[in-house]
């Protein structure tokens, strides 16, 4: 369970949570959702905002983790029918670099395993799926064209959804996408708030220079991504250049960039 509490300062905000909920501040596990603002001559000022994450009892954890259980079994009966030992969608330390990769390097399921849903179904199957959580979420539409599957979420709650540097969203976005992708073939789209088309027009702002050098050398490559903006940026520079090599390649220490050239100079 999350609850908010709202003061003039972040530390006047943790004093009234460790007060109410009678837990020592340095034992709070909260999120910052608004820091606090003075305004303009004293206008538009705004309050420190948290969320704290609240531990429910043995009995309602239980209650909870049986329910959700049910439902992702009742989901994918058939799929574990077919692969009794198949691993876990994600595990307790994947790695962020994986959790990108399974964007590129995915391949659907054989056709004559997968199912054909609408998207009121799958609207609904998600619905149910995320009323498990403890996130505040009044909005959720999803809508299929062309083999994507366009999930829209919103609420109070969105932000922490999202998480510090989107870390919830792509493991989210990954989680959704395997279970999708694997049952019905489909792809991902998942924007949560604006945060994908804030994260789009941030990447476009600093690939121009990128964009400049290419049309001027005929080649040229990005300075090292993380997380879901490698995704971006790939989908925007083959956009941009249809006529040129776009791939993801690794420095030796792991970390990614995309190159672009002519398709003879790989």
């Amino acid at each position: 369970m999350i609850k908010k509490f709202e003061a003039k300062s972040i530390e006047e905000a943790c004093k009234l949570a460790s007060v109410d909920l009678s837990i020592a501040i340095d034992k709070l596990d909260y999120e910052i959702m608004q820091y606090p603002s003075k305004g303009f001559l004293g206008l538009f000022s705004k309050n420190a905002l948290i969320a704290v994450v609240v531990k429910e009892s043995k009995k309602e954890e239980k209650s909870k983790s049986l329910q959700l259980e049910d439902s992702i079994k009742e989901d994918n009966r058939d799929i574990e029918a077919e692969d009794k030992e198949s691993k876990p969608i994600l595990e307790p330390q994947l790695e962020e670099s994986k959790i990108v990769d399974s964007f590129f390097n995915s391949s659907k399921a054989d056709d004559s395993s997968l199912k054909s849903i609408s998207a009121e179904d799958l609207e609904l199957e998600i619905k149910k799926l995320l009323s498990f959580s403890c996130f505040n979420l009044d909005t959720i539409e999803l809508d299929i064209e062309d083999n994507t599957a366009y999930l829209f979420i919103d609420g109070d709650d969105a932000a922490l959804l999202i998480g510090k540097e989107g870390y919830r969203y792509n493991a989210l976005s990954y989680l959704l996408f395997n279970w999708i992708n694997t049952k019905y073939g489909l792809y991902l789209k998942l924007e949560i708030a604006q945060f994908l088309a804030s994260q789009q027009d941030m990447i476009k702002h600093q690939l121009q220079p990128v964009v400049d050098h290419i049309n001027k050398e005929g080649w040229g490559r990005t300075k090292e991504l993380n997380g879901i903006l490698v995704q971006i940026a790939l989908e925007y520079l083959r956009d941009t250049f249809s006529n040129k090599y776009v791939a993801i390649k690794r420095t030796k220490s792991g970390d990614r960039y995309i190159i672009i050239n002519d398709f003879n100079k790989r």
